[in-house]
């Protein structure tokens, strides 16, 4: 490896969530300030919320419901 073209790597970086430190880990930077990590992220927490905007799941089953599909012919 050529000297001196490589960043200085810090194996304890500190990873901050709201101002509190939540996890270590190796990086370029001596800490980082995230928004969004796994413990925080409904995906990972099991927290889903599901919003329907102006009732879009609704106006889908009524336009699908019935004999929608049974008119149709596959070619």
């Amino acid at each position: 490896m050529k000297d001196k073209i490589h960043p200085k790597y810090h194996p304890e970086c500190k990873v901050y969530y709201r101002g509190e430190v939540v996890m270590t880990t190796g990086a370029t930077v001596p800490e980082l300030h995230v928004e969004v990590w796994s413990g925080s992220h409904p995906f990972f927490t099991g927290q889903k919320s599901f919003i329907d905007t102006a009732g879009r799941v609704e106006k889908f089953q009524r336009k699908f419901a019935g004999d929608y599909f049974k008119g149709k012919k596959k070619k």
